[in-house]
Order: structure tokens, then C-alpha cells, then sequence
């Protein structure tokens, strides 16, 4: 998964408004073509031509003010980074000491968050940053410090200082109210091609994906037709009224561009961890300590569950964590890897506090969303054996790094 940063507002643009025009086109055709076999061949009613173009003005207009309205909070990042000369190969000579000329240039998005000065971007954008400058749409240009990071939800926070007359935050929205169709405009510096405009729609939401290089996931992720490329990384997502819905991120493209699906992260998810962040602590989730999957069909049918059972198979129990405390159990190691028993081996969760579970996803947004460390949850449990028991887990604080792959919480 490539991470992105950047959007091609004229190649989603052309192509909504072509399909417009088009639908347009048919509507007014089918009138006219009707009318003639009524009666005799006669022009299309004005009317119904000025309500194709009307439809096009009006997503046109929409799509302006969007723009105009986020503009002066929309920010370009450039971050230079030091080389770690130590990966070089110098063909054994002697690496040359620290230089200010060893250096990388990167570049990101980010937003206004508030009017004293706090950005909101990528983890990724800023991390390890040596310097890091913020331009605005009107060319002004200032250095930033980073204020907080949280790599597990891929979010950082940076600070400039400028008047507050001079900063003008975003409007936030809600990312639990969205729906598949819905417009999705995205806003960012793409290609080094400063405060571009893409769009499409939410393609889908509810996704998970894996938080940088944290190890964890992160859950009820958007997914977006509208173009994102390198160079969009933390900017803006945003619904037709101009409300950001969530922070660029990440697209999964074979070419590396935009002809790929994009991602952002939930601005609720934001919501909670950038004022966290503000506040100079680091923000803490609640730790499960298992990965898992989803109860497959094989699965159900193995274990003669049914196919209406859904839940979150649990395939490793890290030692010593909360999980493996209360008693929970994942895959039998002792059996082979390809045997049934293995594969189809473990504990079922299938509901978190009488919430049911559609899966692995659900859980983790539920631990994301609706707990914090030290909280009990009550979990419904369907042992290998087909058994069912309600096991309470206290939670515990998500450690700083995972010990193993796959899914975990």
C-alpha cells in the first residue's frame, strides 16, 4: 500500500461532469424522440434543456464553493528529513561525517485545525522531520513544529505561529453518518502540484487498514474514488458542505498514482485523538491483545456453527496480555498448520457488550470507538469444542509496538 499525498481534481472533474452531460443528453433525447412519435417531429422544449445544463451549473457551483470556502485552510508541507548515511554503501571506504548536504526532501497536506495554530496532517508526512515548513494558499510561508504524533492512527498534529486573524479552521463533520454515493471531494498538493481538487464519491466505508508502521489497524476507514496520490498525504476529505469527513492517507494503486482505490481516515477518529495529542499526552488505546480473521464459510460448516454465525475468530493470544488472561485461546500450535483442525481451530467472539460482531473489523472499531485502558467488556465466546461462554476481559493499554502480524487489537 502506497501512501499518498496528492489528488487530479481535472480527471475526476471531466469525468463526472461527461456522465452529467450524458444523462443529460438522454433525458432531453427520449422527450424529443417521444413527442415525434406522438405527433410530428418538433424541437426539444427549452426547458428540458436548460435542466440538463442547469444540473451540470449546479454541481459545478457546489464544487466552486467548496474550493473557495477551504482554500485558506488547506496547507502544503515540505519536510526535510536527514539521510542515515549508516545504509550507504561507500565500497568500504570511510562513510563522510553528518552533512546538512545528506538530506531528503518530502512533501504532504494538511489542514487548519484551530486558530492557534495547530495543523493536522499524516503521521507519515512529518515523521522524522528535521524541518518541516507550511505554505498557504497565499503563498505564506512558515516553519512548524511537530506537537504530537500518533502513528497507530497514522494522525500528527504541527504548529505554526501566526495571528489568529490570519488562520481559518476547517468545519468538521461526522463520519458515522456517511453513505456509499455520497460526494467526496478531496483537497491537497499532489505531485508537488500545490492545492489541487479532486473528487468522486464515498465508494465504500467501514474499511480497515493497517496504521503505518505502527503494526496496528485502523477501523471504519473511507473509501474514496475521488484521485489521491503522493502529495495528499493529511489533507482533506470533504462532503459536499464543505465539512471534512476524514484525512487522506493511503491508496492501493499498482501504478503508484491515482488509478487506485484511496483511503482516509474517519475524522471522528480525529476527533478524539488530535485534541489528546494537543494536550501534549500521547494518545491511548485499549489492547485486546489477539489478532484474528472472519468465521468463513469452511469455518461455520467445520465447526457446524450454521451460516448465520458471524464473529471474530481469534488465531493468536499474545502471552500476557488482557486476552490471554481471562482465557481466551487462539489456534492449537501443536497441530499441523494445514490441518482443518488448525486452520479452523481457535475461539469465536461473537459479540463485544451485547454488540454482535460481523467480524474482525467490528471488534476493532468497537475497541476504538467505545473503550478506553482498564475498561471491562463482556465478550461472547464460542469455544472450539462448540461451546458457548461469556467471558469478561479487563483491557489493557495498546503497547507501543505488536508482537506478531495479521490483525490486531
Amino acid at each position: 500500500m502506497n501512501h499518498s499525498t496528492k489528488n487530479t481534481l481535472i480527471i475526476a472533474g471531466a469525468s463526472v461532469l461527461a456522465v452529467l452531460i450524458l444523462t443529460a443528453g438522454i433525458l432531453t433525447g427520449g422527450i424529443l424522440f417521444g413527442g415525434a412519435a406522438e405527433q410530428t417531429v418538433q424541437a426539444a422544449p427549452p426547458p428540458q434543456i436548460a435542466a440538463g445544463t442547469d444540473l451540470v451549473a449546479a454541481l459545478e457551483q457546489s464544487l466552486e464553493k467548496v474550493y473557495d470556502d477551504n482554500l485558506p485552510s488547506v496547507v502544503s508541507i515540505r519536510v526535510t528529513t536527514n539521510l542515515d548515511m549508516s545504509s550507504f554503501d561507500f565500497g568500504g571506504e570511510t562513510p563522510p561525517p553528518d552533512h546538512p548536504d545528506f538530506f531528503n526532501q518530502g512533501s504532504g497536506s494538511g489542514f487548519v485545525w484551530d486558530t492557534e495554530g495547530h495543523i493536522v496532517t499524516n503521521n507519515h508526512v512529518v515523521e522524522d522531520a528535521t524541518d518541516i515548513e507550511v505554505v498557504f494558499a497565499d503563498d505564506t510561508a512558515v516553519s512548524a513544529e511537530v506537537v504530537g504524533t500518533d502513528p497507530d492512527s497514522d494522525l500528527a498534529v504541527i504548529k505554526v505561529d501566526l495571528p489568529a486573524s490570519e488562520l481559518k479552521p476547517v468545519k468538521v463533520g461526522d463520519s458515522d453518518n456517511l453513505q456509499v454515493g455520497q460526494l467526496a471531494i478531496a483537497l491537497g498538493n499532489p505531485f508537488g502540484q500545490d492545492f489541487t481538487m479532486t473528487f468522486g464519491i464515498v465508494s465504500a466505508e467501514g474499511r480497515l487498514i493497517r496504521g503505518g508502521n505502527s503494526g496496528f489497524s485502523i477501523p471504519s476507514v473511507i473509501q474514496t474514488d475521488a484521485p489521491i496520490n503522493p502529495g495528499n498525504s493529511g489533507g482533506p476529505l470533504l462532503n459536499r458542505n464543505g465539512e471534512v469527513i476524514g484525512i487522506n492517507t493511503q491508496i492501493i494503486s499498482r501504478s503508484g498514482g491515482g488509478s487506485g482505490i484511496g483511503f482516509a481516515v474517519p475524522i471522528n477518529i480525529a476527533s478524539r485523538v488530535v485534541p489528546t495529542l494537543i494536550s501534549g499526552d500521547d494518545y491511548e488505546y485499549a489492547w485486546l491483545g489477539i489478532s484474528g480473521g472472519e468465521v468463513t464459510p469452511e469455518m461455520a460448516d467445520f465447526r457446524n456453527l450454521g451460516r448465520d454465525v458471524h464473529g471474530a475468530t481469534v488465531i493468536a493470544v499474545l502471552e500476557d496480555s488482557p486476552a490471554a488472561e481471562a482465557g481466551l485461546l487462539g489456534r492449537d500450535e501443536s497441530l499441523a498448520e494445514d490441518s482443518d483442525e488448525y486452520l479452523y481451530g481457535g475461539d469465536i467472539i461473537t459479540a463485544i457488550n451485547g454488540q454482535p460482531l460481523g467480524g474482525i473489523d467490528d471488534l476493532i472499531a468497537y475497541l476504538v470507538s467505545d473503550t478506553r485502558p482498564g475498561d471491562d467488556v463482556e465478550l461472547n465466546v464460542i469455544r472450539a469444542d462448540g461451546t458457548e461462554e461469556n467471558v469478561t476481559v479487563t483491557l489493557g493499554r495498546r503497547p507501543s509496538a505488536p508482537s506478531f502480524g495479521q490483525v490486531e487489537k
